[in-house]
């Protein structure tokens, strides 16, 4: 699951003794795979899959390269027709790289030079060459009954204010520019905060598809620059106030990637000759964020999170008082006293629930399909996206590129990080900041009822008919909740167009974005309930007699989601 950065505070206590309780072993001997789903199947394969070998499975790299291998093989072993490029099971998305020119990038106010990373960042990492952009002033950020009309941003350069910092709904990516203007600004009150510099300095991948729509150039200034673009202090700007000229030569270095970034794209086509044109799709990704720049202790790292950030990266602002510090403490030394020797350094982010487990599940999904006597009426089309925590790349690619009419495909189900939820895990919280925690039976659903009511009640009946008897938690996909759940996954990408939609997850945890997520910490039969589930689900609508009916407005596709 794609991270969205917030300030929400909470604090869990886990002693470190049931942390090293629910660990299995660090290896596994895997298994020849059966085609009934079960849990010894998935554990087989996530350990294959979130092994150390796969280096985290970033995207562009080897490991990435070697997971979409192992699953096109395991593809062609269950007898899946590849549905990719040319007759293979790969679809190739054209990620690149690229870094911001600092040597030839210019940036001038009323003839001021601005520097970078002192004056301005570049957020959008969008080239820009424009000698002429007259300023105005937008007002404040999703400030949306109060925004800035088209006809006034139109060809220009818009400021906006953040006016509660850079969290939350209203930060730096989830603030659209207006229709029409040529590029954005956020004016950053406090200065730039520190972790931003790095990002917006490093090298990052990017999708470069010629047809997408193009992305506005946006900045992130500083009251120095605000103060050359307009004559009076922000805090006295008003809404389409006019300010200075700017002149912008923005420019980056784009190189390929070191591998081929590759959706893996398969299907188990229909039994009926008049419904196997269409397809519901189950998705997952294949893709994590990587390697850490430096070891770190795999154990105390563990435990610190547990205590100290209940929600892994989404808890990544918060830092330890001295009152949880001596928590840690006390339970470091009692998981040292009963593990002596057993320190390890760790710096492979190895995505064993994020997503490993949507990953193998889906392979476990399409074992099961593949084997049935009577396949469903329509196709049941399996994509493993890649560079989902880069950018949803993949997802985006295939769903702008589809390998099969994208009109012909009438359900996306979605599963990322379903092999957690249990009552230790803090799974995200409510719209009112209050933290939920997961159950022997617990699912999250996020956007089952969004595009399609239908798709959302026969989830419901499967669930109970089927005698799967999950306890569906829905608090998550509330509207206005922070955490923006429906937009962080890749099943909006096929929301954006209309087809319904349901993301399957147990929910956050602590090990969430950390090195400390490795398989030995899943809990492979609530792994293989959530899977049973959604095969069931995929079945029941492949066989419908009619399309799952849509009954919500369509967005925008190329419009930012909104929760």
């Amino acid at each position: 699951m794609h991270q969205v950065r917030r300030l929400t505070l909470f604090a869990l206590l886990l002693p470190a003794i049931a942390l090293a309780q629910t660990a299995r072993p660090l290896k596994h001997t895997p298994r020849p795979t059966v085609p009934a789903i079960s849990a010894g199947d998935l554990e087989t394969r996530l350990y294959i899959f979130a092994d150390d070998s796969m280096q985290g499975r970033d995207v562009g790299a080897i490991g990435n390269l070697k997971a979409t291998e192992y699953i096109a093989r395991e593809a062609r072993r269950i007898g899946l027709v590849p549905a990719g490029d040319s007759g293979t099971y790969f679809q190739t998305v054209p990620v690149k790289t690229r870094s911001f020119d600092t040597a030839t990038s210019t940036f001038t106010v009323a003839g001021a030079s601005l520097t970078p990373f002192v004056d301005y960042l570049p957020i959008a990492r969008e080239p820009l060459d424009n000698p002429v952009l007259p300023i105005v002033y937008g007002g404040e950020v999703c400030d949306a009954a109060h925004a800035l009309p088209p006809e006034q941003a139109s060809g220009k350069f818009v400021v906006a204010t953040v006016p509660s910092g850079f969290s939350g709904r209203c930060g730096p990516h989830s603030a659209p520019p207006p229709k029409g203007a040529a590029a954005a600004a956020l004016i950053a009150l406090d200065g730039f905060p520190r972790q931003f510099f790095v990002f917006f300095r490093d090298r990052r991948p990017f999708l470069d598809d010629p047809a997408a729509s193009r992305v506005v150039p946006v900045f992130l200034i500083g009251s120095g620059a605000a103060a050359k673009m307009f004559s009076v202090p922000p805090d006295q700007l008003r809404l389409g106030m006019a300010g200075a000229t700017a002149a912008v030569g923005v420019r980056y270095d784009v190189q390929p990637l070191p591998y081929a970034a590759r959706n893996v794209v398969a299907i188990v086509p229909g039994s009926d000759p008049r419904l196997k044109g269409e397809y519901v799709v189950i998705g997952a990704h294949s893709d994590h964020i990587g390697v850490v720049p430096r070891p770190v202790d795999h154990d105390s790292v563990r435990i610190w999170n547990h205590i100290v950030r209940p929600e892994g990266d989404d808890d990544d602002q918060k830092q330890a008082t001295a009152e949880l510090q001596a928590q840690v403490n006390t339970a470091l030394a009692a998981f040292r006293a009963t593990h002596p020797g057993a320190a390890r350094s760790d710096s492979i982010n190895n995505g064993a629930d994020d997503d490993g487990s949507g990953s193998v599940a889906l392979l476990e999904i399409a074992e099961r399909i593949a084997s049935l006597q009577r396949k469903p009426k329509r196709s049941i089309l399996f994509v493993w996206h890649t560079g989902e925590e880069r950018g949803y790349f993949g997802s985006r690619f295939f769903t702008d590129h589809p390998t099969v009419p994208r009109d012909s495909i009438v359900a996306e189900l979605q599963l990322d990080m379903v092999g957690r939820g249990g009552a230790e895990d803090e799974t995200g919280r409510t719209r009112d900041g209050v933290p939920r925690h997961g159950g022997p039976s617990y699912l999250q659903l996020v956007g089952s009822r969004r595009v399609s009511t239908e798709l959302g009640d026969l989830i419901e009946r499967v669930n109970s008919a089927g005698r799967h008897n999950l306890a569906f938690d829905y608090a998550i996909d509330a509207d206005g909740n922070p955490s923006q759940l429906y937009c962080r996954s890749d099943q909006y990408e096929y929301a954006r167009f209309g087809i319904p939609v349901t993301f399957f997850t147990t929910g956050l945890h602590s090990d969430y974005h950390q090195v400390s997520d490795e398989p030995q910490y899943i809990d492979y039969t609530h792994m293989a309930r959530v899977a049973i589930l959604v095969e069931d689900v995929a079945v029941h609508v492949a066989d419908l007699d009619h399309r799952v009916v849509v009954n919500h407005p369509k967005p925008e596709p190329d419009a930012p989601c909104s929760q």
